[in-house]
């Protein structure tokens, strides 16, 4: 994965590979450039490039390596999250869907931290770009119809947990999120039985913040669009 640091003149600031348990933001930040906003994510998993609306200018003190990673323990038996890991890095594309009927949101079929609810999406296919597979991903999760807006965030996340084939992972999530509308609402359906979403449901404008969100997708989210 490349992150490219672009110019309000549109010229090319930076240029480097996103390595394991990097974050852009900080990795930009390294470089003297504070990022503005993402614009956009192009390629498949395998040749994705993000590039991003930079401007000079650096808080003082940001730290030049991988983001500490979090130690998760193991949630289905198999003992302590400590020992060798194996390397994951998962990108995946995710939509803030409004509607006439509030904000779209997809129940994963594990108890995580917080809550079971975040926002539909989910890893890229091989080639596949970002846009096709949100708008997939959300077909196959919710069954709505939706008209893709801007990409509004580049998410990082770094752990060391158990998969839910019970591997212990060293993982690398990054989560690209784009802002859509669903023009003709229904009754969410999933569609993908049997894979990672068991519901999918409309949160009501007024009180969207208190479902039970995921205590990551929470944070994001009204940090976003709070």
């Amino acid at each position: 994965m490349v992150i490219v640091g672009q110019g309000r003149d549109g010229r090319r600031l930076a240029e480097f590979d996103l390595g394991h348990g990097d974050d852009p933001d900080k990795q930009l930040a390294v470089r003297g450039l504070r990022t503005v906003r993402p614009l956009r994510a192009a390629g498949s998993d395998g040749d994705l490039t993000v590039t991003m609306l930079v401007e000079p200018g650096a808080p003082d003190g940001v730290p030049s390596g991988p983001m500490p990673r979090e130690h998760r323990p193991s949630t289905d038996g198999n003992g302590s999250a400590d020992g060798p890991a194996v390397r994951r890095q998962r990108i995946a594309a995710y939509a803030w869907v409004e509607s006439s009927r509030g904000i779209l949101a997809a129940e994963f079929y594990r108890p995580v931290p917080g809550g079971r609810w975040g926002l539909p999406g989910g890893g890229l296919d091989e080639r596949e770009e970002p846009v096709d597979a949100v708008h997939r991903e959300v077909m196959e999760e919710t069954s709505q119809r939706i008209e893709l807006g801007e990409l509004v965030r580049v998410d990082t996340r770094h752990w060391i947990g158990r998969s839910p084939a019970g591997v212990l992972e060293d993982f690398h999530a990054v989560r690209l999120i784009y802002r859509a509308r669903c023009p003709e609402p229904t009754d969410p359906v999933v569609i993908d039985v049997g894979g990672t979403t068991t519901a999918a449901a409309w949160f009501p404008y007024e009180s969207w913040p208190d479902q039970p969100w995921n205590t990551g997708w929470r944070d994001l989210l009204v940090t976003l669009f709070g």
